[in-house]
């Protein structure tokens, strides 16, 4: 399991930690402020996510 977990909008951190409250101790949830409201594979999305993920961690390009 990930030490380190993404979602996109504050409502999918709620959810998660709702459903997976134990799973989640010790484990860094970030919220990248991103509306859930692009199309899978979104080429603005890909950017947005590489850019906001990258604060983070290193992402190839």
């Amino acid at each position: 399991m990930s030490d380190l977990i993404f979602v996109m909008e504050k409502k999918h951190k709620r959810r998660l930690q709702e459903k997976f409250p134990n799973k989640l101790k010790n484990k860094q949830l970030i919220c990248l402020d991103i509306p859930d409201e692009y199309r899978f594979m979104d080429d603005e999305l890909i950017e947005i996510l590489k850019s906001r993920v990258s604060e983070y961690i290193e992402v190839p390009e």
